[in-house]
């Protein structure tokens, strides 16, 4: 298995268990509108960190049959970013904006909590 591989499995447990706090929290808080929105964001971002993947295998593979690359998925990125503040802003009773932007930082958390991980870890 490749690299990139082995660490989408390791980022995908961590968003699922991210996740499964969320839930937790809407389930049990009273703070259901902020606790839906990180979902949101989350599950988003989630996403987001797929298609980073799919788009990171793709370009290896071209890169091995000296192929070029179209496009890295930065535009799907950003349109999915857009989607979910958009969802945000109109259904306001449902989701707070400012938390789903949060939400969809989770993935770039977790890389960096991954990242610091490795590195005690390789000590």
């Amino acid at each position: 298995m490749s690299d990139i591989q082995n660490l989408f499995i390791r980022l995908r447990g961590y968003m699922f268990s991210i996740l499964a706090l969320f839930a937790i929290g809407w389930g049990v808080t009273p703070y259901k509108t902020i606790f839906l929105s990180l979902i949101m964001g989350a599950a988003f971002s989630f996403y987001m960190l797929w298609t980073m993947v799919r788009s990171q295998q793709k370009l290896a593979k071209a890169l091995k049959e000296g192929k070029k690359l179209r496009s890295l998925g930065t535009f799907t990125r950003f349109a999915i970013a857009l989607l979910a503040v958009v969802i945000a802003v109109e259904y306001p009773e449902l989701f707070d904006p400012i938390v789903v932007l949060l939400g969809l930082m989770t993935v770039y958390i977790v890389i960096v909590i991954d990242y610091l991980i490795q590195i005690l870890r390789n000590k």
